[in-house]
């Protein structure tokens, strides 16, 4: 079954192509991604030899030491600066087992397939490859959304994107054939003074409303939905965003690796453990 389309291709490009040239002044969010990522990585005491970036923005990822790096990006100028392909994550163009580690950071959330895009990703790991993922997920934009439903209580219409909660992403990671998945979750707080500066972070990190059915933001929504994020200001003129990340963490089966213990083959017994002494 092929999977709905709800983000335009063609505009994700577009916008992307537009946050190239700027990206530095707004990559705090993917910034602490890879902070993440790099602690994830560091606790894995093996060395690898063939990475991809998947999603690589600017290029910013550094491959561990040795190790020769692919990247795929959505847009061509990110592509381009990071020296790597323009591609969908979702339709990947690399073999079977081309590397044994793959990272991601800051575009699953954009995907229209993400369970197909974790299966082509663990499909193309080598056999007890690493799959280190990072995404906006639920609880994203709380704010803004909050500043949107105000101004536009009268007539909602659809401004933001289906967002993936941490126990979803889990499920996602075993229905994709990761072995030994695990999914959690960090909250970044960001401090705003208006919401033109979150709108500009939004469009600096190519972050807006890509869904195929979006309507344009008109200048009377606009006027409503930053007064609406202004009334929700701390006694210092300061509005609270939150971003929430998810992290992904999943190895490519293989046989080597630790297997859960088979069902019933414990050797103590529930009922003997519970007996009375005596």
């Amino acid at each position: 079954m092929t999977a709905p389309e709800i983000f335009d291709r063609a505009a994700r490009r577009t916008r992307r192509d537009r946050a190239a040239s700027d990206f530095a002044a707004h990559d705090f969010i993917r910034a602490t991604m890879l902070d993440g990522i790099a602690e994830r990585l560091d606790s894995v005491k093996r060395s690898f030899t063939d990475v991809l970036d998947l999603g690589s923005f600017d290029g910013s990822f550094a491959a561990p030491a040795g190790a020769r790096i692919a990247r795929l990006d959505a847009g061509f100028r990110f592509a381009r600066q990071s020296g790597g392909v323009q591609g969908d994550e979702d339709r990947l163009p690399f073999a079977d087992h081309s590397f044994d580690l793959i990272v991601s950071a800051g575009v699953l959330d954009q995907v229209n397939d993400v369970p197909g895009a974790l299966t082509l990703i663990r499909r193309a790991l080598r056999p007890d490859g690493l799959f280190l993922g990072a995404f906006l997920g639920a609880g994203s934009l709380s704010t803004l959304r909050a500043a949107f439903r105000s101004a536009e209580a009268d007539r909602p219409t659809a401004r933001f994107h289906p967002q993936i909660d941490v126990r979803s992403a889990g499920d996602l990671l075993m229905r994709a054939g990761f072995a030994l998945p695990v999914a959690d979750a960090e909250p970044l707080r960001v401090r705003y003074g208006n919401a033109g500066r979150l709108f500009d972070d939004l469009r600096g990190m190519a972050a807006t409303n890509l869904l195929i059915d979006r309507q344009p933001l008109g200048a009377v929504t606009v006027a409503r939905t930053a007064a609406a994020f202004a009334e929700l200001a701390d006694p210092d003129g300061r509005i609270a965003e939150r971003f929430e990340i998810i992290f992904l963490t999943g190895w490519a089966p293989s046989p080597d690796q630790p297997k859960p213990a088979r069902r019933g083959s414990g050797t103590a017994s529930l009922a003997a453990t519970l007996r009375p002494p005596g």
